[in-house]
């Protein structure tokens, strides 16, 4: 670019003492080329044709008034400006989230039958109940196939192993009162039941031995709000050997014996929400049947005194309330 405008100022001097122009005119014509500078003052682009897509790159923007209150508008402007801006006029939420983690109950609960752990299958008694349980077998079957259809890997014998180790976590959780372990193990249902009455009380619970394996008796599934949502029960016989003893806060003994063991039939509910992928087995309830023989009460204990009582010191307590009672007696009758 210099070396242009230089050629530029060159011809023009030589113009200029061709046409006999004096040296002090060429001397102010000639600058010197370093303080040269290429200035444009038009401030328009050089091509008009894209003026009106250069225009239509500012968007005028109408900006909202952040300092109008809407307690000041009537509702007819809130009502036009919502329309002009293409909101919508807000809805009250007046439904509330929820989740259904567990069911309120047994679904169609399994009837033990009477005198189950007692009867022997040679008996007619016992023939008799083999037999029904093959006829309410078939309804079983059909919701053990539709849990493999969530749980592909479902086997109704390991189950049984399964829920026996849940059962005892779940008992050894309730000794040592880990509300959170117990949470993980039990239903929502079952866990006020379990914690009932515990507080300021100390358990002992063992278990020993299974007189027989577990084994699973009932399977049902049901649908709760939609028909996806599919929650499995499965009922599970125990016969074992266990160790009980409850103190209270004072740590007098009120329920079972620490060496005495016991046997024990309970057939317990263990439940699934089988819709969730991560849903586990937790035990929900356990089934107490009609024919099952009331609970023992608490024994109750009473302070024993270690120093006798004198019966001098009891006539004569005895001989000045009666005095009291009868000078009270002579005070009313003489105010009537």
């Amino acid at each position: 670019m210099a070396a242009f405008f230089n050629r530029g100022l060159i011809e023009c001097v030589k113009q200029v003492q061709v046409f006999g122009v004096t040296s002090s005119c060429a001397r102010t014509i000639l600058l010197p080329t370093e303080r040269m500078t290429n200035v444009r003052h038009h401030n328009k682009h050089w091509n008009p044709k894209f003026k009106k897509l250069r225009a239509l790159k500012v968007i005028k923007v109408k900006l909202p008034d952040y300092r109008e209150k809407s307690e000041d508008l009537t509702k007819d402007q809130i009502k036009s400006r919502m329309k002009a801006r293409g909101v919508l006029p807000p809805r009250p939420w007046m439904e509330r989230p929820f989740f259904i983690s567990s069911t309120g109950g047994t679904f169609e609960p399994y009837v033990p039958p009477e005198g189950d752990g007692k009867r022997s299958a040679i008996t007619t008694t016992g023939a008799k109940q083999k037999f029904e349980l093959i006829e309410k077998k078939s309804k079983s079957m059909m919701a053990v196939r539709k849990i493999r259809n969530y749980e592909e890997d479902f086997d109704v014998t390991k189950f049984a192993e399964q829920a026996q180790d849940i059962y005892i976590q779940s008992h050894e959780a309730l000794t040592a009162k880990d509300k959170h372990r117990l949470h993980e193990l039990v239903t929502e249902k079952a866990y006020p039941e379990m914690m009932h009455n515990v507080r300021d009380k100390t358990i002992h619970w063992k278990f020993l031995k299974s007189l027989e394996p577990p084994r699973v008796v009932h399977a049902r599934c049901t649908d709760i709000v939609t028909k996806e949502n599919i929650f499995g029960q499965v009922t599970v016989r125990f016969h074992t050997q266990q160790v009980l003893a409850i103190y209270d806060r004072f740590g007098r003994l009120m329920h079972g014996s620490e060496i005495l063991a016991k046997d024990v039939l309970e057939y317990v509910v263990f439940e699934k929400h089988v819709a969730n992928e991560y849903g586990v087995w937790r035990l929900h309830e356990k089934i107490i049947p009609d024919w099952m023989p009331p609970k023992e009460p608490a024994a109750i204990t009473y302070r024993i005194d270690d120093e006798p009582v004198n019966e001098e010191e009891t006539v004569k307590s005895e001989e000045v309330a009666v005095a009291i009672n009868s000078k009270q007696a002579a005070g009313q009758t003489a105010v009537a």
